[in-house]
């Protein structure tokens, strides 16, 4: 019979706890009178075997009489129950999250040092590294206590829009530490949800100086009921976006407008590229390439001097092919423009770059008559003389925006307080009305922005007053966009990307560390207790979606034992 090949080392490295004295009685330490079993832990570099003795109080009336004190070294280099060590955890980790990579490519990096199959790659990122970083983010409340005592606590609010009735990923983040004081999901967006959601927060007692949101509905009566001395700051972004509303509304239908009347005028003409070998076909690579434009004429013109070149016939002609050809594709780009709202408005945009084509057409026909240059000119000049009387109004609109952005916005400007900001801010509102009487469509933009400026009045200004309050909640639309585009080029599946927002969004937002020694130091001082406990939120909510799956048989089968587990249960009496 084969002798069995020893796979590790038999003989375990044991730590003891490196304690000598109580914390509590300040007596002596004794070491209890077992070992650990040996434990094997795959880390980075080599298979290690290795255990613990703990140590006791010697007094018997010290409450750490009997309470198991472990060594921290062997707690720190692997969690509880598991095999792998904490740098093959961050390892795993970081290769997530920074570069993104998907799990094969890990699993691919790591199976070239030791023996690990991608199941587990994906079990100890979901199931061990993301708990882990939630637990060592909430290690950091002593900082946030310490800046609530220094200046108060900026927090900004925002969420992700949901996915087919999903409940609503939402975050609370610190602005000047960057800590993640809440994330997690709402199955309504009322206010009463909204207190349940905040209300752990001002049960810390700590003071918040200022809240910065965008406005949602619910929310702005929930943050006066669980913060009622804080500022509550609104995104100036989404102020304008609102109160651009019309204007961009008007805007859209003009570019439509504006775009079908060049197509039905010059349609015929801009539509297709011109082709001189092979009709319809472009630019190809491959092993049969398409051949360069006019690389037979460069043949036979090497032969010629270079003085001689530039008038010759055939050279002019594709010349004038090209200027045209140009004209042609820049009007057919300017017509596929969308625009930005509030201040990028593809409407005023297209009218005034098609008006820019027209003046250069007017230049080139003054030199030289071109037939489909002329066909160009004479379309673009009916169909922009027919928008004009919207475009002018349209513009005068955006330029009541722009100014209003130049005013909100503090740079190259000096130092104002938000009573100043707002005394500006009205006196131009009152400008425009007076402005807005001599057309009904420019009154009913004017009454827009002043209806979103009362609305908005309140929490507009904060930012000028309070130090670190951003004027805009753009960072945590940002982080949202961050996430998405990381998770969908790990998995490359826009629906399964957005199913593990929702399954893991919340441990997903967490921020990582700065760098990967700095990952595993920290993760290896996670308590166990703290990461069972995060493990456990783990499991439940995502046992929310057990039932989420589209395999036939799976599906009977999990219908199958809920009906079993059902009728196990004793009858009722009632209905």
């Amino acid at each position: 019979m084969k002798t069995p090949r020893e796979l590790y080392h038999p003989k375990p490295t044991v730590y003891t706890c490196e304690l000598e004295t109580c914390l509590i009685c300040g007596g002596p330490l004794v070491e209890w009178g077992y070992q650990s079993g040996a434990k094997t832990v795959q880390s980075m570099t080599k298979m290690l075997t290795i255990a613990q003795r703990p140590k006791r109080c010697a007094d018997p009336q010290c409450p750490w009489h009997t309470r198991v004190l472990k060594s921290a070294r062997w707690q720190q280099i692997a969690p509880w129950y598991c095999t792998y060590g904490y740098d093959v955890i961050a390892q795993i980790g970081w290769e997530r999250q920074m570069y993104p990579r998907q799990f094969a490519d890990i699993h691919a990096a790591l199976s070239a040092r030791f023996h690990i199959g991608e199941s587990e790659v994906r079990y100890l990122y979901h199931q061990k590294y993301l708990p882990l970083l939630a637990c060592l983010e909430r290690q950091q409340i002593d900082r946030l206590k310490e800046v609530a005592k220094q200046s108060g606590l900026l927090l900004t609010l925002d969420g992700l829009a949901p996915e087919g009735g999903e409940p609503q990923l939402w975050l609370v983040r610190e602005l000047q530490t960057g800590l993640t004081v809440r994330c997690g999901w709402l199955s309504r967006q009322d206010h009463t949800t909204f207190v349940n959601f905040l209300q752990p927060i001002a049960d810390l007692g700590l003071r918040v100086a200022a809240t910065l949101s965008d406005k949602q509905r619910g929310l702005m009566p929930a943050l006066d009921i669980v913060f009622p001395t804080a500022k509550h700051g609104l995104c100036q972004t989404h102020y304008l976006k609102n109160a651009a509303t019309p204007v961009a509304e008007a805007d859209e239908k003009m570019k439509v407008a504006l775009r079908q009347d060049v197509r039905d005028k010059v349609g015929s003409l801009i539509r297709q590229e011109k082709v001189a070998e092979a009709p319809g076909v472009l630019t190809v690579t491959g092993l049969l390439p398409s051949p360069l434009p006019g690389a037979a004429e460069a043949q036979s013109e090497a032969t010629v001097p270079a003085q001689c070149q530039a008038v010759t016939p055939d050279g002019d002609a594709r010349e004038r092919e090209t200027i045209v050809q140009d004209l042609l594709r820049r009007v057919r780009y300017l017509l596929t423009l969308k625009g930005r709202p509030p201040l990028r408005l593809a409407g005023i945009e297209m009218f005034e770059r098609l008006n820019e084509v027209l003046t250069c057409l007017d230049q080139l026909l003054q030199h030289q008559d071109e037939p489909r240059l002329r066909e160009l000119q004479q379309g673009l000049k009916q169909a922009l003389a027919t928008a004009r009387q919207d475009y002018q109004t349209l513009n005068q609109a955006a330029g009541w925006l722009q100014h209003i952005a130049d005013l909100l916005d503090p740079q190259d400007k000096p130092a104002r307080t938000g009573d100043q900001v707002r005394q500006e801010l009205w006196v131009y509102l009152d400008q425009i009305h007076k402005e807005s009487n001599v057309l009904p469509q420019l009154g009913k933009f004017c009454a827009t922005i002043r209806q979103y400026s009362r609305s908005y009045d309140s929490g507009l200004f904060h930012t000028y007053d309070v130090p670190g309050l951003p004027r805009t909640n753009n960072a945590r639309e940002s982080e949202f966009r961050d996430l998405g585009r990381r998770l969908l080029s790990t998995t490359g599946q826009k629906g399964l990307a957005l199913r593990i927002i929702q399954r893991e969004g919340a441990w997903e937002l967490i921020p990582r560390l700065g760098t990967l020694n700095e990952t595993i130091t920290g993760l290896s001082q996670v308590g166990t207790r703290d990461l069972v406990d995060e493990q456990q939120r783990v499991r439940d909510h995502r046992s929310r979606f057990r039932l989420h799956v589209r395999s036939a048989k799976q599906s009977r089968s999990q219908l199958a034992k809920l009906v079993k587990r059902w009728v196990a249960l004793p009858a009722t009496s009632g209905p």
